[in-house]
């Protein structure tokens, strides 16, 4: 069951931005930089976690829960360091998302070879 709540809540995000892209005429990038910040508002009301929990990876794995990691991060950071939790929290909850993105280009740029189109 868990990987069926997965799959629903993650098909719904997807379809959800392919509705953007088939209907609207914003950019990838523009819907990208939108479900980032559609995931810091929702975690900043508090309503993203249940919707986390309940749907397990297929909330957080795609990009609305890498703005839900940045505002968990930066709420936890500023309860526990104040202001300055606001600059160093985001960057701390999702540095090891970011670190293996990082690593993946880089093993990508290593084995594979780029073709002009």
């Amino acid at each position: 069951m868990e990987y069926l709540r997965a799959f629903f809540i993650g098909g719904m995000i997807c379809a959800a931005g392919q509705v953007l892209i088939d209907r609207t005429k914003l950019t990838p990038a523009r819907i990208l930089t939108l479900f980032v910040v559609i995931g810091v508002v929702l975690g900043a009301l508090g309503v993203y976690e249940p919707l986390a929990e309940f749907g397990g990876a297929g909330a957080t794995v795609p990009i609305t829960g890498f703005g839900y990691a940045l505002s968990t991060g930066v709420r936890e950071a500023v309860e526990k360091d104040g202001l300055l939790g606001a600059l160093t929290g985001g960057l701390t909850a999702a540095s090891g998302g970011i670190t293996a993105a990082m690593l993946f280009a880089f093993l990508a740029s290593v084995f594979g070879r780029s073709k002009a189109k």
